[in-house]
């Protein structure tokens, strides 16, 4: 039976459940913030900023399950993330919504707002598959970068939480409430172990808030809204009229989500890094469509563009909780909250400060999240330096200093309000600049026609052409070769290289059998003159092993007879340089003590370096240079 892996297990009812609320808790303040800070600055009324609230609640619920759950494989990455209202979007909306009323605001400028919503959510829908083919210009410097910018500017907001509180408390007793809950979490992930250590965020929230009621400290206008607030409020599509267009608001909103997408792609390899599962080109444009759709709810649902919530990202790396239906059953418990106004009031009493503590540490995780996938990248080449430092730099410059976004233009503020979006797109442009304007063609393999292949020409190779470069890797076998042309697109070569391992190592037990047999025995091998080697293997010691004597050959021979009687495969191995006849049969000796399971998974391993072995001379056929070195070390 295959092992389910973490991201698809499902935790116990009970256990499922705390963690769930958990992320809901951790999730709630950011998820809220954004109707509110809309809200006020169109000048909307108590009634209509209860109901975005409410709407916005339940279309995140709505917009998690596409993306943890999935809708059918093209739609949603199924992974555990919380999907939440971007925060990119908020000035572009209080534009529309004040240019379309004159500057009046009010209930008259959301139609437009929703308009442009719909039409930015089909746009992402659809070009999802076209921007994955740009993820080469998202390497793990840049996504590592717009990770860091991300999470340190985030803490921004953590500070303003921690600092502030109800009229009338004191500075300490505020400040008191926020260090308390930041040292609750830090010693709940020391000192406790097993499932207490996973929700070390949510019992620093609750510890928090139960020390605030009984000192009295809660915010008096949060409690009274428990009562005033409605038991019941489901939120109807267009509840503010029909959608209307305008080709400015539209273009304002699409720029948002284009911004988005580099977001959701640098938080899906992150998400993909905290879990330990792959990430690639279809699961990013799975996750981009799922924004898609999420955004496009957003519009008919009266609530605003939906991405990763960074918030939940650091809760999964704190947490080391990796499945997706604890996402799922957050998502639950969001559309129960927003049809449910009288919870989600209970729940909006969390002080300010005990939020901006527990966000502190989650905002901060994201930042770490970032410093190692910027690790992957070459720490030596000054240009990755020159990325991370200047992106960083002008990412805290507009968080420190956000009014100077009203310097620029007013189609421009976009851009300069925000210092995820400034650092995002300036870790994308230097990259360009960098490494791709005026780049020369850089062959990283030799094909078998002598032509040197840039990664971007292996790219776009159709599978024909693709098996007939790389068929030589497994001897007669294609099939590994075509399961790996089905990972496109490929980073790098040592992407490429890893999706031939993969291929082998994730086939049927009877393929992995076939492809062993594919090879020749150690005793044909070694039999074999240089020529004959040279049309039967590639191996860098196929050629090396000189001549064995009539012993060895006969030794040889035997143990092919019993490796084929025993295991119904030849023998089968990796030959180094330094290989002899007399170290070939020691290693066959030692072999034939295996299991069959064992034995197979052995023969496997020898297949893969034998097909690493033929790969790293295309690699070093494609470098003169490298070439010219390792035959001066050989010498």
């Amino acid at each position: 039976m295959a092992k389910i892996h973490p991201v698809d297990q499902v935790p116990p009812f009970g256990k499922l459940s705390v963690l769930s609320l958990q992320h809901v808790l951790s999730f709630y303040a950011g998820a809220v913030i954004v109707p509110i800070l809309i809200a006020s600055s169109l000048g909307l009324s108590q009634e209509t900023t209860i109901h975005l609230i409410n709407a916005d609640l339940f279309t995140c619920g709505l917009a998690t399950l596409i993306q943890s759950v999935g809708v059918t494989r093209w739609v949603g990455a199924r992974l555990p993330i919380i999907q939440g209202v971007t925060t990119t979007a908020v000035t572009p909306i209080i534009a529309i919504g004040l240019a379309a009323t004159e500057g009046k605001g009010g209930e008259a400028g959301l139609p437009l707002i929703y308009g442009a919503i719909i039409i930015a959510g089909l746009f992402t829908f659809l070009v999802a598959p076209y921007f994955v083919k740009l993820l080469r210009f998202f390497p793990p410097v840049v996504t590592g970068t717009v990770l860091l910018v991300m999470g340190t500017s985030l803490l921004a907001v953590s500070a303003n939480d921690f600092v502030g509180y109800a009229e009338g408390t004191p500075p300490l007793r505020t400040l008191a409430y926020g260090f308390g809950t930041l040292l609750v979490i830090v010693l709940a992930q020391r000192f406790f172990k097993g499932f207490l250590g996973t929700i070390a965020v949510l019992i620093g929230l609750l510890l928090g808030t139960g020390v605030a009621w009984i000192l009295g400290d809660l915010d008096p206008d949060k409690v009274t809204a428990i009562g005033s607030s409605a038991s019941l409020g489901v939120t109807t599509p267009f509840y503010f009229g029909l959608p209307a267009f305008s080709a400015t608001a539209c273009l304002s909103m699409i720029i948002v989500m284009c911004i988005t997408m580099v977001e959701t792609t640098g938080d899906t390899f992150a998400v993909g890094e905290i879990v330990g599962k792959r990430i690639t080109g279809n699961t990013v444009a799975a996750a981009i469509r799922a924004d898609g759709v999420s955004t496009l709810l957003g519009g008919i649902l009266n609530s605003f563009p939906y991405t990763f919530f960074a918030q939940n990202v650091g809760l999964v790396r704190i947490t080391r909780v990796k499945s997706r239906w604890v996402a799922s059953g957050a998502a639950v418990i969001m559309i129960i909250l927003g049809v449910i106004p009288k919870a989600g009031a209970v729940v909006a009493t969390i002080p300010s400060p005990v939020l901006g503590g527990a966000s502190l540490a989650l905002f901060a995780n994201v930042a770490w999240v970032g410093l190692q996938t910027i690790a992957k990248s070459d720490l030596r080449d000054n240009r990755n330096a020159v990325i991370v430092t200047t992106s960083l730099a002008l990412a805290m410059l507009v968080t420190f200093k956000p009014e100077i976004a009203q310097a620029f233009p007013h189609w421009a503020q976009v851009f300069f309000s925000s210092g995820m979006v400034m650092g995002a797109t300036v870790a994308i442009l230097l990259n360009l600049l960098f490494f791709h304007v005026g780049k020369p063609k850089q062959d990283v393999v030799r094909s078998q026609r002598g032509e040197g292949l840039t990664i971007e020409e292996i790219n776009a190779m159709d599978k024909p052409t693709f098996v007939s470069t790389f068929s030589h890797l497994f001897n007669s076998a294609t099939w590994p070769v075509e399961r790996a042309w089905e990972r496109r697109p490929f980073a790098d070569v040592a992407d490429l290289r890893g999706a031939f391992q993969e291929a082998v190592l994730t086939a049927s037990s009877e393929e992995q059998r076939d492809l062993v047999r594919a090879y020749p025995g150690m005793a044909q091998l070694v039999s074999a003159d240089e020529d004959e080697a040279a049309r039967i293997s590639q191996d860098i010691g196929a050629v090396a092993i000189g001549t064995a004597t009539d012993i060895e050959l006969r030794q040889l021979d035997d143990l092919e007879q019993h490796f084929q009687e025993k295991f119904g495969t030849p023998y089968v191995a990796y030959l180094s340089p330094t290989d002899t006849p007399a170290s070939i049969i020691a290693r066959g000796v030692a072999r034939l003590e295996n299991s069959p399971v064992a034995e197979q998974a052995e023969s496997l391993t020898q297949v893969v370096r034998i097909a690493n072995d033929r790969f790293d001379q295309q690699v070093r056929a494609a470098d003169p240079v490298a070439a010219a070195w390792e035959a001066k070390w050989l010498e």
